[in-house]
């Protein structure tokens, strides 16, 4: 028989049972009768209540591995954000570390630049603020390098004073900038002035002799001086001018082999780390000329050198 002609049926010693049709209207209406009943009567909910016991285990341990996943993700990424914010907790506590230290500097600076002012005040000599650049690179000597030289009025033999007191003189002078030797330089002397005692001395710089300060030489063992007595310049010298004050009396070593006394002295100004300063114009350059001797022709010719005659008419 051809194959077209055959029946698409299975044979009859095949068929079990309703067909696959009649299983899926029963099963459908069987389906609706209960979700009418159950939403009706709820005569499954005990059954749902057991099969949900029953399955929680399986529920349980089917969860795990996600929530295992999914809270080492939450872990890594809580890590992540904890280390970004104390990262950036850091950099904010450094740059307000940085900015409350320059906060102090300028508001240090503010108040050395009020009482360097003040000082100004009190002051009758001419005088030009400066800033100090830096220190010489001479190891052997105590000098500083400021911003004003020639082309700003400075001379030679200016003095130099800060907010406390005198600091140095000019000794070096260049176009733009200008050198200083602080009164605690070996080579440096200044005239003093005791303002207990009115007595006058010198007092030297010893760098690199025991110590920074200064030391009144050459002072009798008798002499009135004590420790604590402050020193201002004494104005003799035609440089400083008089009543700046230079330095306190630290010690006062009276020695048994010498007639002389050994008197140690503090500087009043910062030479250590000064950056604001004043220069002034020496005193010399505001006095008068000192009269030209008179020659001893015209001295004999008056008869006031001795052995010379009065000329007469």
């Amino acid at each position: 028989m051809p194959l077209g002609t055959l029946d698409r049926t299975p044979p009859p010693f095949f068929k079990q049972g309703p067909s696959a049709l009649s299983k899926l209207m029963v099963f459908s209406a069987l389906a609706l009768f209960l979700m009418v009943a159950d939403m009706r009567f709820q005569f499954a909910a005990p059954v749902r209540a057991a099969l949900a016991t029953a399955l929680y285990p399986v529920q349980w341990l089917v969860q795990q591995p996600v929530q295992v996943v999914s809270q080492a993700g939450n872990y890594f990424q809580s890590l992540h954000a904890a280390q970004q914010t104390e990262r950036e907790a850091l950099q904010r506590l450094a740059a307000q570390a940085t900015r409350a230290l320059q906060v102090e500097q300028l508001a240090l600076e503010n108040q050395r630049l009020r009482e360097l002012l003040s000082m100004r005040e009190r002051i009758s000599t001419p005088s030009t603020g400066a800033q100090v650049l830096y220190d010489a690179a001479d190891p052997f000597s105590r000098k500083v390098v400021i911003d004003r030289g020639q082309t700003h009025g400075i001379v030679v033999g200016s003095p130099v004073i800060d907010e406390s007191g005198v600091l140095g003189q000019v000794t070096r002078v260049y176009p733009l900038v200008s050198e200083v030797t602080l009164l605690i330089d070996r080579d440096h002397a200044i005239p003093v002035l005791n303002t207990r005692t009115g007595a006058r001395n010198v007092a030297y710089g010893q760098t690199g002799t025991g110590g920074d300060g200064l030391e009144l030489r050459y002072t009798l063992a008798n002499a009135d001086i004590k420790q604590g007595d402050l020193l201002s310049t004494s104005g003799v010298d035609g440089v400083y001018p008089p009543g700046l004050p230079v330095a306190r009396v630290t010690g006062v070593e009276h020695r048994a082999e010498s007639s002389f006394t050994r008197i140690e002295c503090e500087p009043l100004a910062r030479v250590q780390g000064v950056l604001h300063v004043l220069v002034l114009s020496p005193v010399g350059a505001a006095l008068p000329p000192s009269p030209l001797p008179e020659p001893v022709s015209s001295r004999r010719w008056r008869g006031e050198v001795p052995g010379s005659r009065i000329a007469t008419p």
